[in-house]
């Protein structure tokens, strides 16, 4: 079986090396040293200022909308992973949706500002496949507009965009250590907040609010990371290089091999160091998709339809068409990208796309 992704496992002895470590200090969470130390580790390889781990990747998503959202209107993507838009709603706040640029597949900064009202707080837009926003806009925008801004940076890890890593624009960028991402820590996520007055809130809402053991700053929820899966992140680290090389081989096989007179690819945004997050591509028709998944499927190969559906489509929510988002949810398939994916393999899953 080939699924669209494949959990990277260092040696189970570097990991059971670190796990020790937790053991030997009976100490599995509540910040431990292996938590500070992956912390640290991570701000250097990303070249980053601040991080704080979390427990996965949405919590870190609903603080900051819980903190910077204030019950407002929030102006987001309707082309992500669902938890964009249910971290906006779960905190009382309303998804205002904007719609996509075609070709880079990201929020289309031309649109923003025709979407803010007086009740408008925050702007929340996604690095879809590790592809970078158009930062400078949105920033710009924000600014005229007395807004915050977050990123999910979830695909983002290890992206960077003019030289400097993806993480450091907006207030906030958010990512996911979950085991399906290029660096996981088994479930997992972080905050990196640069928005310095909002770094001592972010901390203390990820822990109950707490202000030593008896006193409380305000309110929060419980989101720290525990020691056995920054263990894991531990052992992962050192592999990166590898990991990324590797993902490499493989899109650049597929951008060789595929027949794109067929098929299309997303346009990565200029002066951006891709990460090889994922391999999306574009059929003409949802028809077509279809009919490449199901000879996908019949060859035991699972391809995600990722994103889909569009957000705007969601039960919960406020219907507001978006009609480059919907077309786009409902023709875009990500091949199976991961390490070690073995030539063969990548020639039958061509085969059975194109044919």
């Amino acid at each position: 079986m080939i699924n669209v992704t494949k959990t990277f496992l260092p040696p189970i002895e570097e990991y059971q090396k670190q796990v020790k470590r937790a053991f030997d200090a009976v100490w599995l969470t509540n910040r431990g040293a292996l938590v500070q130390e992956l912390e640290n580790k991570l701000i250097d390889y990303l070249g980053v200022n601040h991080m704080l781990l979390l427990n996965n990747g949405t919590i870190p998503l609903q603080i900051a909308v819980k903190l910077m959202g204030k019950g407002g209107e929030i102006i987001t993507t309707p082309f992500s992973y669902v938890a964009t838009t249910t971290a906006i709603v779960w905190e009382n706040c309303t998804p205002v949706f904007v719609d996509i640029h075609p070709e880079y597949l990201t929020i289309d900064q031309t649109k923003i500002e025709a979407a803010i009202t007086e009740k408008t707080t925050a702007i929340l837009a996604t690095h879809v496949y590790g592809n970078p926003c158009h930062v400078e806009e949105i920033e710009r925008i924000a600014k005229k507009h007395n807004l915050f801004v977050i990123y999910d940076a979830a695909h983002a890890f290890g992206v960077k965009y003019k030289g400097q890593s993806i993480l450091n624009y907006g207030d906030v960028s958010t990512l996911s250590f979950h085991a399906t991402k290029i660096f996981h820590t088994g479930e997992g996520g972080a905050a990196i907040v640069n928005n310095e007055s909002l770094q001592h809130s972010f901390f203390y809402s990820h822990n109950f609010g707490h202000n030593g053991p008896t006193d409380f700053h305000g309110l929060g929820i419980n989101g720290k990371m525990s020691e056995l899966h920054a263990a894991m992140g531990l052992a992962v680290l050192p592999y990166m290089e590898h990991i990324l090389q590797s993902r490499k081989e493989v899109v650049n096989y597929y951008d060789t091999h595929l027949d794109f007179s067929k098929v299309s690819k997303m346009k990565l945004r200029d002066n951006t160091e891709w990460n090889y997050a994922y391999y999306p591509i574009l059929f003409k028709s949802e028809e077509e998709l279809l009919n490449a998944q199901k000879r996908l499927n019949e060859q035991d190969i699972f391809p995600r339809r990722y994103f889909y559906p569009s957000l705007n489509t969601l039960p919960y929510v406020t219907s507001q068409p978006m009609p480059v988002a919907e077309e786009t949810a409902k023709r875009v398939l990500c091949l199976p990208l991961y390490v070690d994916l073995s030539v063969d393999k990548l020639k039958e899953i061509i085969q059975l796309v194109v044919c």
